[in-house]
């Protein structure tokens, strides 16, 4: 195994699996950057550092990959997080909207049987409080078939499933509309002019949604 890692390390690996998509793809420095909100430079020397320690595999002008290591840590990170919050929301009764940046602490912790126990103790679940998968202790990602909201024409009904953004504001504002995990929703009409809804939810409240909320709310058809 490489050498140890900082948590600022982790975090960069982290960033690097996302914006990869889960995939074995370049990822390029300013794309990083971005996500952790710092200069290019300071990705460049984060970079080098990373790859030294056999963690990513960087390429000037090419842009950076994860290890095999790499991609294993950044995936344990995933996992911790995410069972995290789902013990959070579930037995410490968090928001959905509390929980980000407390998982985000909390990630960093190694004990492998500690994390092990919490997702026994959980009930082994396979996605969390915003939908998103929960790797196994293998690595393994769980899938559920689900489109955006946006792709939805009139008449369709569906279940709301995740959230592609997870900002507190967007949360909270989902649960002002009820738009929440589980909840059923019927397309009513969508605005020829700049593409908003009418949504029937859960049966007794009519609500409109703009293209920016359906774009980043997930559903699978029923």
């Amino acid at each position: 195994m490489p050498a140890q890692l900082s948590s600022t390390e982790e975090n960069y690996l982290k960033a690097i699996f996302k914006l990869s998509g889960n995939s074995s793809k370049s990822v390029s420095t300013n794309a990083i950057a971005a996500m952790m909100d710092t200069s290019a430079a300071s990705v460049t020397d984060m970079l080098k550092r990373l790859t030294e320690k056999g963690y990513t595999l960087y390429e000037k002008y090419k842009g950076v990959r994860l290890s095999d290591d790499g991609r294993k840590i950044a995936t344990m990170l995933i996992r911790k997080h995410r069972l995290w919050e789902c013990f959070m929301v579930d037995k410490l009764s968090f928001s959905w909207d509390e929980v980000h940046p407390i998982a985000e602490q909390l990630e960093h912790i190694q004990s492998e049987e500690l994390i092990n126990r919490l997702e026994h103790f959980l009930g082994f679940p396979k996605f969390d409080p915003h939908g998103d998968p929960i790797p196994d202790k293998e690595g393994n990602f769980a899938y559920q078939q689900q489109i955006p909201l946006s792709d939805l024409k009139p008449n369709q009904k569906a279940v709301v499933v995740g959230v592609r953004e997870h900002s507190p504001t967007f949360l909270k504002y989902l649960e002002q509309l009820n738009l929440i995990l589980g909840a059923n929703v019927e397309v009513l009409d969508v605005v020829e002019y700049d593409a908003s809804m009418q949504l029937h939810i859960n049966q007794n409240s009519t609500q409109m949604v703009t293209l920016k909320v359906s774009q980043n709310v997930y559903v699978q058809l029923q």
